[in-house]
């Protein structure tokens, strides 16, 4: 299960947090400077997709999460990895990025938990993708 962090407060509406639960309702908010990129607890339970149980599980270090994301793309459907609901561009971005590394980027991106590779791969595709002049 992925670390829960508290609500961060919306900055144009001091009644309400960013993910749009009224202020008076948030049980908890997040004081870390920057705050930590994790959902706030309270939107868990909102969404009931992330309610559901994993679809599957890979160790640091599990080549076998890119065969997961190749399904994810193959079946044209969300899943939920790791504790971590993923969504079709997110694995096909990975699987794109992935298939262009060399062996030896790739045994450093297996060291990273799958939210943080999958993560690591968009920050790539964005880099490049990006035209330098917006750099």
């Amino acid at each position: 299960m992925i670390p829960i962090t508290p609500h961060l407060l919306h900055p144009r509406d001091p009644r309400q947090s960013v993910c749009g639960i009224p202020a008076d309702k948030v049980r908890r908010w997040e004081t870390e400077d920057p705050p930590r990129p994790h959902t706030c607890e309270d939107c868990l339970t909102q969404y009931e997709e992330a309610a559901r149980p994993d679809d599957a599980n890979h160790p640091i270090g599990d080549a076998t999460l890119i065969d997961t994301l190749r399904r994810i793309v193959a079946e044209r459907q969300h899943a939920k990895v790791d504790g971590v609901l993923i969504d079709l561009w997110s694995a096909s971005v990975t699987v794109t990025i992935w298939d262009r590394l060399r062996d030896d980027r790739r045994q450093r991106l297996l060291q990273l938990p799958s939210h943080a590779l999958i993560l690591q791969c968009v920050r790539i595709y964005a880099h490049v993708t990006v035209p330098r002049g917006e750099r």
